[in-house]
């Protein structure tokens, strides 16, 4: 049975496909050229699959911050929470887990106990808590994201609780000769801090990271130090893809 799971992200849209619960192809393309170049609109948003080299399949799935807003024809849609926590049990193979996914604009934290989800928190209203803050610094600091998720030592103190002003901080703090290995530090503490009280009261020794943050290397250091296991997966940023796959293939009648 095939099955086609697309995540509509904020930035980028994750396209997998299933083969009999394997993942046999998977592509990732920016939200703008999806729109633009995959689809075509009469009533409903058509995929047009073929363009994504995609045939026909036996199901199709569709999740993530333009579900709400994207209605995909022949799709069935399911929420981002369900969707996330699917692919973690896919990815891992475990049932009782913290989820922490930092996507391009907001944060979830799921807590799940014998693969049921028990409590979440949400995020959706400031930039300074996801991944686009880290782009936004990356960027002032010309340097890349990959490269500036590597420091963790000694990390300067960056005070901007809001992402636009952080920017004019971290100029200032350059101007003042800081080191760059010591501000990227600084923007990765940065955003660990405004992950910390989300994550305070979700306790637990397995901790699931996911979304394109789940590849800061500093984030992951940082976050030893509230849980005992920090389990990397393969696809972080295709997880919310897997889990549509994985419900089409499993759950969806």
């Amino acid at each position: 049975m095939l099955v086609l799971g697309i995540d509509l992200g904020s930035r980028e849209v994750k396209i997998v496909l299933m083969k009999n619960n394997k993942i046999i192809q998977k592509k990732k393309v920016s939200t703008m050229s999806f729109y633009r170049d995959y689809c075509k609109f009469d009533g409903k948003v058509i995929v047009d699959l073929e363009k994504i080299n995609i045939g026909k399949v036996h199901k199709a799935i569709s999740t993530g911050y333009g579900r709400n807003n994207t209605d995909l024809k022949l799709f069935t849609p399911i929420n981002e929470i369900k969707a996330h926590v699917y692919g973690g049990m896919y990815q891992t193979g475990l049932k009782d887990f913290i989820l922490l996914d930092v996507g391009g604009q907001d944060v979830k934290i799921v807590k799940v106990e014998k693969g049921i989800t028990t409590d979440l928190e949400l995020n959706e209203k400031c930039a300074a808590s996801c991944g686009r803050y880290l782009e936004n610094m990356a960027n002032v600091l010309e340097i890349p994201l990959y490269e500036m998720s590597k420091y963790y030592e000694n990390p300067i103190e960056l005070n901007s609780t809001c992402a636009v002003f952080s920017e004019s901080e971290l100029i200032g703090k350059i101007a003042e000769g800081v080191t760059i290995k010591e501000l990227c530090a600084g923007v990765n503490y940065s955003l660990y801090k405004r992950l910390q009280p989300l994550l305070s009261k979700f306790k637990g020794k397995k901790l699931v990271l996911t979304g394109g943050v789940a590849n800061n290397q500093a984030i992951k250091k940082y976050l030893r130090n509230d849980y005992e296991d920090i389990v990397s997966i393969e696809e972080p940023q295709f997880n919310g893809a897997i889990g549509c796959c994985y419900y089409g293939s499993n759950i969806l009648k």
